[in-house]
Formats: structure tokens, C-alpha cells, sequence
């Protein structure tokens, strides 16, 4: 296509093909130039990031509608039309840019369609048959006027559109739009939604991102099968790890980023929230023994495309292609990576296709697991992993994550049953194959923590940090373990530098809120709190009782109350509760609270009963209550050194004797 922005794009299912080609015949007949893909690799290898740009980019866009796109909610020319309808948000105001075409009988009224789709009048045309009325409408609408609607049998009448402004909506967009193209980024406008404009207008003054910042999007699955969304997340995932190795680039990490998913952003909404300067977006198509990966770099500044590439590879060879990746990217933000970057990227992986795949699998399943029976699954997979890749490194340290995490949430005897030699097993097998790899360390630090031996904790996590200073799990682990040791500067450091990496992240914010309240900061704890909580209000039961016992801290009771009680089925909103209470002098309540902590967590609840009994001035009973926490080895005690709740119990002499016996690291 030599002129693809004055093109007419037809937009349809596979089964409407036979339509779609008569139109375009029509349309061609009568001098207009059509996009029209008919590869037989269409909804696969052929939605890629040129047909994005033909959406983006043509003068007209034709959805054809049929009972065929209504079955098929899914349908690879849905990922067509949203791009189009994210258009037609922002240049609505000032031409037709969607004709929706229908070929049999489906209405308009509750048609799965996009909303921008909706408003605009029908074209019926049975099986595609194409009368000259309809090209000669659409040879108008590309001369750049409105065109006379054809009236026809059944169709939907023409909503009324008000053609004039609002004078300060005007100036508003007048004002933002120069701005854009003051600095080059018209592309960036034009493709913008109102939501994103508004964010422009409200944000842009702190729009900041750090020089060479990008976020990783997640690469679209066009195999053709929901169930290979394992694969294309976790090479997503891989591609995203392996560019945060690198030093000299700023990377958000995963959960920012995998928010998006699904909901096909625009590329300047993703780099304001996430403050990021590019966008790397893709796609996979996996064959038996084959691996298409697609990929594009957006500047989030100007919208301008930075670079893109289609690769076709071996599935043996995704380890090279992640270096390429990384290399092109790099190359494309004038980024001079430094040492031997193929070492850093492949760090801890594998050349063995099937156990690359058994890995893939491991990471979706560890992400899902929720209880007990459902951590088997993932376990196996990496298990499978390292039977196919002895050296696979990742793979042993991603085993020995899940296992701790599936132990320490849902099993309270894991020590006892041998689960910690494993996890320390493969924690350090995956150090000893790959010493830069941060997952090792951390595995291997929330061990040590678990065991109460806090001092081989901190020089894991140090050590994590000094490989992989950017590695979001290291940061979330060792700033909570640094705020709990008494390190609270270097915790609040490392909570900020998470906070930074993964803005989206409500736990990054609850362990920020955390180190600032073992620091005894806690305005700045309970606004971490709020901000953890604004991002996931339905999942924030931790956070609300957090920020509860902040507010308690803080000497505001009647926030602490309602805190405590916004989510009142979870153990730590009982503590909480129990705290309060007792404070209000409400004690048949706080007893109340405290029944069900027992019940619920029998002695391994130790260390909370600790808390609530110096909370309710019960030195004593908090003092046996402590002493039992430390024969169990309950992991709560690695707070003691600076949890405020305890500070009452400071001065006494039992106390004192526990503390020595703890061993903290000064």
C-alpha cells in the first residue's frame, strides 16, 4: 500500500470471508484503495504489529458485523476493533471514522459490539453485495466530508451529533495538543483516549520517567488456544526479567505491568502510570517446535514507534532471542550496555524446549495456588523442569519459593516435616549454577527468616540486592526484613526503590507501609497503607489492618476503628480489633476478637497474643505468651526488634533474655 493512511480497512471473521471480499471488490472497482488481509495465517501470524498500525493509521474503518463476529467474543478481529474504537474516541469530534457494515440479519440492539460502533449508522449488505450508492459514500467520506446517509431497509437511524465545542473544552485540548507537538508527539495525541487526555492534562507537569525506562506489556497469545496463555505470560515474564538485569535500564516490573492485561491500553495511558519513557508490546505464535514472537517499542513521550521485529525461532533458541531483544531494545533508547550482556540475560535458564515449557507452566500454577492441594501443580512442573535441565537454575530456585510460600501459608509444621532441607537444597543448588541469580538468595533469606536466624537472612538478602539491585521480589523481601531487623533507612530505601519499579503493586505500598511503621513513622505508614488499599480495595485485608494499627499508633482511635473493621473476617483485623477495643474500653469486645484469633490460630498465634496482651497492659501473660513463641520458633518474632506494639515490654528483664537468645544482627 503505498498511501495506507487514505486505505479503507475491512475488518472480519474468517467466516465472512466470501462477503468481505465482494465489498472490497466493490471498493476497488471504483478507485479506493482497501486493506484487505486474506493470508490464510489470518487471526495468527497476521495480526501483527503492521495491522495494528494500518488500524491506527487508515481512513476509514469497515467492521464487517455478522451472527459469525456476535458467536465469537474472542475472535481475533476483536483485537481490530478495539484498537479502532480506541481511535474513534479522539477523532469522532471531527470526521466518520467507522462505518460498521452488516451482512445478514443481526440488529444493532444488544449486539456485542463496541459502544463507538453503536453510534453509527448501519450498512446492510447482505452477503457483501455492494450497490455503487455505498462506494460512492465512502469516496465522500474520504474526500473529507460527511456523506449523505443511504437510507435502507431496516436500518438503524443516524444518532444526532452536536458539532459545536465547549469553548473551555477548547481550550483545554488546544492547549494540551501544542504541548504534544511542541514535543513531537502528535502520533501520541491523535491515538489518545479521553481518559488518557485528562490524565495528560492532570498529570503531565509530573510526568518524569527516568531516562531509559520501559514497561514490558504482556505479549498477546495468537496461538489460537487459551491454553497456551502460560506460554506466551511467561515468556513475557522472561523477556521482562531478563531486561531488568541489566543495570543501565529502568524496568517496571511484573504486577504493574501484567495489570494491563486484557484491556488493550493506549500506549501513553501505560507510560503515565507507570512513568516509563517506552512501551515494549508483542505477540507469540507457538508450533510444535516453533516460537513467532512479534514485538514493538513505543515511545510513551511521542507515541512514535521506536522499533519492531518479527521473529521466527527454534524453540531451543529463546534464550539468544531474549539477548537480541535486549540488545535491540537497547539499542533503539541509545542505551551502551556494558560487561557481557548474553551472561547477565540467560542467567539461570535453559536450552531444552521441554523444559522450558515444564518452567512456563510452573510460574502460571504458582501464581493461581491457594491452597495446599492446589501447590502440587506447580511444585511438579518445576520438578519436571529440573528432571529434563539438571542446571536449570530458575528452576530451582522458583521450586524452592513455591515450597516455602505453600509451607509457610498453609502448612505451620513444615519444619518439622523436612520441608526446610528442601527448600535450602535447592536454594542454594540454584546459587551454586547461578551466582548473580537474585531468586536464589531470596529463597534462601526467607528461609533463614523463617528460622529464626536473622543474621544469615540479612547477608542473603544483601547479597540479592548486590547482584540484582532491581529485582522486585528482592526488594519486597529484604526491605520488610531490613525495616524488621532495625535497618529502617535501608528498608524504606528498598520499599521506595520498589515503589518506583512497580507502582501498580499494592504490596510493594503494604511493605513500604510496613518499614515506615517499624521506623515509627506513622503518617507516612498509614498514606503507604491508603495507597495499597486505593489499588486493590477488595484484596487489602492485610492493609486496612495494617493501616488500623497505625492510626492506633497514631493516637486516632476512631479511624483505627473504622480501619480495623472494613474487612472483620480476617485474623488480622481481630488483633486489631482486640487492640482497639480494649483501648475503648469496650473489653467484652476485645475478648471477643481475641477468641477468634485462638480459635482460629491456636499457639501458632503466639506472637499476636504477645501483642495483645502488652497492648491490654498484661505484662505477664505477654511475657509467657513470648516465651512459648520462642520454644515454637514462631517466624512472627523476627518484629520484635521493632514492632511498636511490643515497645511496653521493652524494659523487662524476661524480655531482655529473648532478645540475646534471638541474636539480632546489629
Amino acid at each position: 500500500m503505498s498511501e495506507p493512511s487514505r486505505a479503507v480497512f475491512l475488518s472480519y471473521a474468517s467466516q465472512d470471508a466470501e462477503a468481505a471480499k465482494r465489498i472490497c471488490d466493490a471498493l476497488r472497482a471504483a478507485g479506493i484503495e482497501v486493506w484487505f488481509d486474506q493470508s490464510e495465517l489470518r487471526g495468527g501470524d497476521a495480526w501483527d504489529y503492521k495491522i495494528r498500525q494500518q488500524v491506527r493509521d487508515c481512513a476509514l474503518f469497515i467492521p464487517i458485523i455478522s451472527e459469525h463476529t456476535q458467536a465469537r467474543p474472542e475472535g481475533y478481529f476483536r483485537l481490530e476493533w478495539d484498537v479502532a474504537d480506541q481511535r474513534s474516541h479522539m477523532i469522532a469530534h471531527t470526521k466518520t471514522y467507522i462505518v460498521p457494515v452488516c451482512v445478514d440479519g443481526t440488529v444493532d440492539k444488544g449486539a456485542v459490539v463496541p459502544e463507538s460502533f453503536l453510534k453509527a449508522q448501519w450498512t446492510r449488505l447482505p452477503s457483501g453485495e455492494t450497490p455503487a450508492s455505498f462506494c460512492e459514500r465512502i469516496a465522500v467520506l474520504l474526500g473529507g466530508a460527511e456523506a449523505p446517509a443511504q437510507p435502507q431497509p431496516g436500518a438503524r437511524p443516524a444518532p444526532s451529533v452536536v458539532r459545536t465545542r465547549s469553548p473551555h473544552r477548547w481550550k483545554i485540548l488546544t492547549v494540551v495538543g501544542a504541548l504534544v507537538v511542541l514535543t513531537g508527539g502528535w502520533q501520541a495525541w491523535r491515538l489518545m483516549t479521553p481518559k488518557a487526555v485528562s490524565h495528560v492534562v492532570a498529570t503531565a507537569p509530573t510526568f518524569t520517567p527516568p531516562p531509559h525506562s520501559i514497561a514490558v506489556l504482556p505479549f498477546v497469545n495468537m496461538s489460537g488456544d487459551k491454553e497456551q496463555e502460560y506460554f506466551s505470560e511467561g515468556l513475557t515474564e522472561e523477556v521482562l526479567n531478563s531486561l531488568a538485569r541489566l543495570e543501565e535500564l529502568h524496568v517496571a516490573a511484573r504486577t504493574s505491568s501484567f495489570s494491563f492485561q486484557g484491556e488493550h491500553p493506549d500506549i501513553a495511558t501505560v507510560a503515565h502510570k507507570l512513568n516509563v519513557g517506552a512501551v515494549l508490546e508483542g505477540s507469540v505464535r507457538r508450533s510444535t517446535h516453533m516460537v513467532r514472537i512479534t514485538t514493538q517499542l513505543v515511545s510513551g513521550v511521542t507515541g512514535f514507534h521506536l522499533w519492531s521485529q518479527t521473529y521466527d525461532r527454534n524453540l531451543g533458541d529463546v534464550l539468544k532471542l531474549e539477548t537480541e531483544i535486549a540488545n535491540a531494545v537497547a539499542s533503539a533508547l541509545k542505551v551502551t550496555l556494558l560487561g557481557n550482556v548474553s551472561a547477565k540475560i540467560e542467567l539461570g535458564g535453559t536450552r531444552d524446549p521441554a523444559a522450558f515449557d515444564a518452567y512456563l507452566r510452573g510460574l502460571k500454577l504458582a501464581r493461581t495456588a491457594t491452597t495446599r492441594e492446589e501447590c502440587r501443580a506447580p511444585i511438579d512442573a518445576f520438578t519436571e523442569a529440573i528432571r529434563l535441565d539438571s542446571d536449570y537454575a530458575l528452576a530451582y530456585a522458583s521450586r524452592s519459593l513455591i515450597v516455602w510460600e505453600c509451607a509457610i501459608h498453609y502448612s505451620g509444621d513444615w519444619i518439622q516435616h523436612g520441608i526446610a532441607a528442601g527448600v535450602r537444597t535447592d536454594a542454594q543448588r540454584a546459587i551454586a549454577l547461578a551466582p548473580t541469580l537474585a531468586e536464589g538468595y531470596v529463597a534462601l533469606s526467607l528461609l533463614e527468616s523463617g528460622r529464626l536466624e536473622f543474621a544469615a537472612a540479612g547477608t542473603a538478602c544483601t547479597r540479592a540486592l548486590a547482584v540484582a539491585p532491581n529485582n522486585d521480589r528482592a526488594l519486597y523481601v529484604c526491605s520488610r526484613l531490613a525495616g524488621s531487623l532495625g535497618h529502617v533507612d535501608a528498608g524504606i530505601s528498598a520499599a521506595r526503590r520498589g515503589v518506583a519499579l512497580d507502582p501498580l503493586n499494592p504490596g510493594i505500598h503494604r511493605a513500604l507501609g510496613d518499614t515506615l511503621r517499624a521506623a515509627h513513622r506513622y503518617q507516612e505508614a498509614i498514606a503507604a497503607y491508603k495507597d495499597s488499599i486505593a489499588m486493590d480495595p477488595e484484596h487489602s485485608a492485610e492493609a486496612y489492618a495494617r493501616r488500623g494499627l497505625s492510626y492506633f499508633l497514631a493516637g486516632d482511635l476512631a479511624q483505627a476503628q473504622a480501619s480495623c473493621e472494613a474487612k472483620p473476617d480476617y485474623y488480622e483485623s481481630w488483633v486489631c480489633q482486640a487492640v482497639i477495643y480494649h483501648r475503648l474500653g469496650r473489653h467484652d469486645a476485645a475478648a471477643a476478637a481475641l477468641a477468634r484469633v485462638v480459635h482460629l490460630g491456636g499457639d501458632s498465634a503466639a506472637y499476636q497474643y504477645v501483642q495483645i496482651h502488652t497492648q491490654w497492659g498484661e505484662h505477664p501473660a505477654a511475657l509467657e505468651w513470648l516465651e512459648r513463641a520462642r520454644r515454637l520458633g514462631d517466624p512472627g518474632l523476627i518484629y520484635l526488634k521493632t514492632d511498636p506494639l511490643i515497645d511496653p515490654l521493652r524494659n523487662e528483664p524476661r524480655f531482655q533474655a529473648i532478645m540475646r537468645e534471638l541474636k539480632f544482627p546489629n
